[in-house]
């Protein structure tokens, strides 16, 4: 089974266990969908979930039941078995799957390899090529197709060249 990475937890909530973490995902609501939690490999599950006003989501664990243990898995990563995870609209895609494509131009110029997406207001992807790096933001019109079939994410060049930072 392949995982994905859910949420990261920052810190633990309260005296029961419980854990703020940061989640992945398009909407925290989403990480509720996974009925199995894995942290350093370990499955854990889902006992309470919630999303805070703050944007951050507060998740109980078997196995996490006080404070003082909670504080052991600060900085850890939460994954879910892919196939828990719930279905994707036409136009989104897992991280994983992008990373590792060939970023190329419509007329098959190849810009480099994705080697990383950050999370920000609009997705940072991150190609590497001869050892250097180019970010760009995935925004509107910029990706054309991705193909993953032949392994290749699309871009048009001539937006590529406006907001690409080298």
């Amino acid at each position: 089974m392949q995982r994905l990475t859910i949420a990261e937890v920052l810190k633990p909530q309260g005296i029961r266990g419980e854990l703020k973490i940061k989640t992945f995902t398009d909407f925290p609501e989403d990480v509720k969908a996974f009925k199995t939690v894995y942290i350093d490999d370990k499955p854990y599950k889902i006992l309470s979930y919630r999303v805070g006003t703050d944007g951050f989501a507060y998740i109980g664990l078997r196995g996490i039941p006080d404070r003082n243990t909670a504080e052991l898995f600060r900085g850890k990563l939460l994954q879910g078995e892919r196939d828990d995870a719930p279905p994707l609209e036409e136009g989104q895609y897992y991280i994983v799957d992008i990373l590792g494509l060939s970023c190329e131009t419509e007329d098959g110029e190849v810009l480099g390899t994705v080697v990383d997406v950050s999370l920000l207001s609009s997705d940072i992807y991150t190609i590497e090529k001869a050892g250097k790096k180019i970010l760009f933001p995935a925004v509107k019109g910029v990706v054309k197709t991705v193909d993953f079939d032949n392994k290749k994410l699309i871009v048009d060049k001539k937006i590529f060249d406006e907001i690409a930072v080298y």
